[in-house]
């Protein structure tokens, strides 16, 4: 029998089995169970390739995408064949991209680097080059130790950790937007976002149907994971103080959207939080840039000392809600972060680490 070359997901890892092993694995069960049993079985396998690259994340995709770019500037720039991922070749990558990587000959944040050099792992396995663990790991321990060398230099380079939000920051938000429809969906955006830790892939993802109003405030089904997705069902309180309440914030900017827009915008199938351009004209949805660049510009509107990300409301909600002596568990559950998650903890110990300081009272 004849099969198109393809490559396919190797089992239980997501990555592409090389056209080689896809034909070897159909000649086996042609051996095994004759040709119409292995022509059916090779159609299942392709239905799984067409379901895997489906819920690959858009995100993910343009991370994978952007990486493959990086790798291919440094294999002509180092005259290296593309399809070749040896050890020296991925240490030499990785000294590259900190030195040069960037388009404008800068080098990258190791964060960054270290991002690139995963993408590209995987997208050289993609296009069926064998890349070993060891190599891997070989270029991995190569980038800890540059990265030391450059913070022994004094060189710092990145974003650094965004800042997280905070009540005082909310009050100044609410009062700083303006009473227009846009106005309106920029204080929901922030005030919802802060209430169940959204990141900005989270609020763009939302439709109106995934938030619903519950006698005792907004019940947001929020699609959380980044490889074993589930749904978390984060509930949002009515607020003490109706000025930053995010129950009444919300339902107030739908109501608007549909009395200004038409009833067509109270379809659940409708974005959440919908793209408004300056002349009040409704764009469509947002997308997690879009967001990001929303809460920036939203918290230098208001003042907020220092500018806040589309990561600050998720920072935020377990920063202040240790500080106001929320349970930790309860604040996983309504982030969607895993018990005991390292990053939670982290955005914690911004507000204990005076308080449950180790070295605190001693002297």
């Amino acid at each position: 029998m004849t099969a198109e070359a393809t490559d396919a997901p190797a089992e239980g890892t997501g990555e592409l089995l090389p056209t080689a092993e896809r034909l070897l694995l159909i000649e086996q069960w042609a051996r095994r169970h004759g040709v119409d049993a292995a022509r059916r079985l090779a159609e299942g396998e392709d239905l799984a390739d067409a379901i895997a690259a489906a819920i690959v994340p858009d995100n993910t995709l343009d991370t994978y995408a952007k990486s493959w770019r990086v790798w291919t500037r440094f294999c002509a720039t180092a005259g290296l064949p593309e399809r070749e991922g040896s050890r020296g070749a991925l240490v030499a990558f990785v000294a590259w991209m900190l030195r040069e990587g960037r388009q404008n000959g800068t080098g990258y944040a190791p964060s960054s680097a270290d991002t690139h050099l995963a993408a590209v792992t995987i997208g050289l396995r993609q296009r069926g080059v064998a890349v070993s663990g060891d190599d891997q790991a070989a270029a991995r321990k190569a980038l800890a130790g540059l990265e030391v060398g450059l913070l022994r230099a004094g060189e710092r380079r990145g974003r650094g950790q965004a800042v997280g939000a905070d009540i005082d920051g909310l009050y100044a938000i609410a009062r700083a937007c303006p009473d227009t429809l846009a106005g309106d969906r920029d204080k929901a955006l922030v005030l919802t976002g802060f209430h169940y830790a959204s990141r900005a892939q989270d609020s763009s993802g939302l439709q109106s149907g995934d938030i619903t109003l519950h006698p005792r405030g907004l019940v947001v089904a929020v699609l959380t994971g980044k490889t074993k997705h589930s749904v978390r069902n984060a509930k949002i309180g009515y607020a003490q103080d109706p000025e930053i309440c995010p129950v009444r914030t919300y339902t107030s900017y739908r109501e608007r959207l549909v009395a200004e827009h038409g009833p067509r915008w109270a379809d659940p199938s409708t974005p959440a939080f919908v793209g408004i351009d300056r002349h009040g004209h409704i764009t469509g949805g947002l997308v997690p840039d879009s967001v990001t660049r929303a809460v920036k510009r939203i918290s230098a509107r208001a003042g907020v000392p220092i500018a806040w990300t589309g990561h600050s409301l998720r920072i935020g909600l377990a920063s202040t809600g240790r500080k106001k002596g929320k349970d930790a568990i309860a604040i996983a559950d309504q982030g969607g972060w895993a018990r005991h998650s390292r990053s939670m903890l982290g955005y914690m110990q911004r507000e204990d680490g005076w308080d449950d300081n180790a070295s605190a009272g001693l002297t």
